[in-house]
């Protein structure tokens, strides 16, 4: 494979399944690391760097959605698709709790979670592509979007490229309405009920970071979006 191809850990303990999907991704120009339960599949991500995971949920020694945990430790961002015989929508909840992108019941359509993760990675290419960058005063805190850094008195906190790309988004929005719906596409791609359920995640990560300035907050306008509220 070409050094330039893009990564894929893919965590799959049918060994049918896996030599296939990983023979089809091979085809389509995707570098393939396979590894057959969660335990090998952590050891993998921590050895290598990869730019997307595909983890089946029920495996032996270590499950998905533990794998999952493990791995949104190391790399909170990294993009990241549940395969799963399980359909359940509790079950489904909980992989987007985890910060999956995608939730994927098999069986499955092979070109459809290729087109899926073709998607995915030209998303996260396109956000980290430098360009020109506003750096925000709000409140307290200094915002660099370019360097990812939310800086207030000396200390600086290193935001994931989600993170960033939504503050950035109330920032441009600042005082005003972000659309629910216009953040949902340019960030993860399409505003379904469970990309949704990410983002609120995401919108409680960053109230966290933002709390030293009691003067910001981050309103929830029911239905329709956030409104990050900045003194003047």
């Amino acid at each position: 494979m070409e050094a330039n191809h893009p990564k894929i850990l893919l965590v799959e303990d049918d060994n049918n399944l896996g030599m296939v999907l990983k023979n089809y991704l091979e085809l389509n120009d995707y570098d393939v690391a396979l590894e057959r339960d969660g335990i090998l599949g952590l050891a993998a991500f921590r050895r290598e760097k990869f730019d997307l995971c595909l983890l089946d949920v029920m495996m032996p020694n270590m499950d998905g959605f533990t794998l999952a945990e493990e791995i949104r430790d190391v790399d909170p961002d990294i993009p990241l698709f549940f395969l799963s015989a399980k359909t359940m929508k509790e079950d489904i909840i909980q992989g987007y709790k985890l910060g999956a992108d995608d939730y994927i019941t098999k069986p499955f359509d092979s070109e459809v979670l290729l087109l899926k993760i073709k998607a995915i990675l030209k998303r996260n290419e396109e956000m980290n592509k430098t360009g020109e960058v506003t750096e925000y005063d709000l409140g307290r805190y200094h915002f660099n979007p370019k360097l990812r850094e939310l800086s207030i008195n000396g200390k600086t906190q290193t935001l994931s490229p989600k993170e960033n790309e939504l503050l950035k988004m109330l920032a441009e929005f600042k005082n005003d309405l972000l659309p629910r719906e216009q953040a949902l596409k340019r960030i993860w791609g399409s505003d379904t009920y469970f990309n949704g359920r990410s983002m609120d995640v995401y919108i409680a990560k960053l109230r966290k970071y933002l709390k030293e300035d009691e003067t910001i907050e981050i309103v929830n306008i029911h239905g329709n979006g956030f409104r990050l509220v900045v003194p003047a």
